[in-house]
């Protein structure tokens, strides 16, 4: 669901960047008073994990369209809707600039469709309010049972939100060629795909992790009877399958377009319908603002589509996972060293 600059109006763009900015500077502020050290190396582990993930889509049988997992509900269920946030700005901020992964000048709108809804929404409407009920009774089954429940509604509810916002922000840019009610009828139903099988996803690695260290879910009232595993073999763990996730599994990612670029290009050439039918050279809104962006991407993507320039060679997509994964658990750390999060407080007299 990574925006193209071409489907925005620089003005509609600007207002995204300012609404995601906002939020991340609310969550910075509240960042600051966190005190939980633990969440720093899970914070940079959870994050590689997220990226490697999202390199990876999977096909939605019967349509000739793929989806991906976004993340927002993973990271928040793991690290709070904040520290998920600014995990989600450094993945599609890392993807944007060095593997050419949706527009800069998308960014913020990016943000707001991918990261806002899975870390805020899921987590403040559907994630604390179904973790901290009785849903189910009592004992690790029914924790189980809230786990998957949250994870699936959570993604579903959340991408639902985020594609129809991308409906909203290339309507608000006048994008004549995609009528609001056919964007929509198209946007809908292949999210609500992507949405359950992401939300299988998210379950699965929460549940490894509830019956692992459950001390790390938020809002986990039932916990196992103890942790079958040390933090740091939990996170190593997870470290083997960012590895196995990034640098293999990704190769076997489909290569069929993406929910949002199969209802804008349709899939044709796989004997699927063109949907909106639009020319994949030459659609959406021509600005200066989107060619200085495009020309500073190109600058900066030192992997362009997750691939070495000018190569079909796969290692380059294993190269990209690896490296994507490491950069963005580093850039994570450092920001939370820079920003002071996670760090004990020093208790009052």
């Amino acid at each position: 669901m990574h925006m193209a600059d071409a489907l925005l109006a620089p003005a509609v763009a600007a207002t995204m960047y300012v609404a995601s900015g906002t939020a991340a500077g609310v969550s910075i502020h509240k960042l600051r008073k966190d005190d939980e050290p633990q969440k720093l190396p899970t914070m940079a582990v959870t994050a590689a994990l997220v990226f490697a993930g999202q390199m990876i889509n999977y096909t939605i049988p019967g349509t000739g369209s793929s989806g991906h997992m976004c993340g927002g509900m993973l990271l928040s269920a793991l690290l709070g809707p904040q520290a998920g946030f600014l995990s989600m700005i450094v993945i599609l901020t890392i993807q944007c600039l060095f593997f050419a992964d949706g527009g800069l000048m998308a960014l913020g709108a990016n943000i707001w469709n991918m990261a806002f809804y899975g870390c805020f929404v899921g987590y403040y409407l559907i994630w604390r309010p179904i973790m901290r009920s009785r849903l189910f009774g009592e004992g690790k089954g029914a924790v189980r049972g809230r786990i998957l429940l949250a994870s699936i509604l959570g993604c579903v509810i959340t991408l639902q939100l985020g594609a129809f916002s991308v409906v909203l922000e290339t309507s608000l840019s006048g994008i004549t060629e995609l009528p609001f009610g056919a964007f929509v009828a198209l946007m809908q139903p292949i999210h609500l795909a992507i949405g359950l099988i992401e939300g299988l996803i998210t379950a699965a690695v929460l549940l490894f992790v509830y019956e692992s260290r459950p001390e790390l879910l938020r809002d986990c009232t039932a916990p196992a009877e103890g942790s079958r595993r040390s933090l740091a073999a939990t996170l190593a763990v997870l470290g083997v399958a960012v590895l196995l996730v990034g640098g293999g599994l990704s190769l076997l990612a489909s290569s069929n377009p993406d929910g949002l670029e199969w209802a804008l290009f349709g899939n044709a050439e796989a004997g699927y319908s063109e949907n909106m039918g639009l020319d994949e050279e030459d659609f959406g809104v021509q600005s200066a603002a989107a060619d200085k962006a495009g020309a500073i991407q190109e600058s900066t993507s030192f992997l362009p589509d997750y691939a070495f320039a000018d190569s079909d060679s796969p290692v380059g997509t294993s190269v990209s996972g690896i490296v994507g994964s490491a950069i963005v658990a580093g850039v994570a750390v450092l920001i939370s060293l820079a920003g002071g999060f996670f760090r004990k407080k020093n208790a009052k007299g």
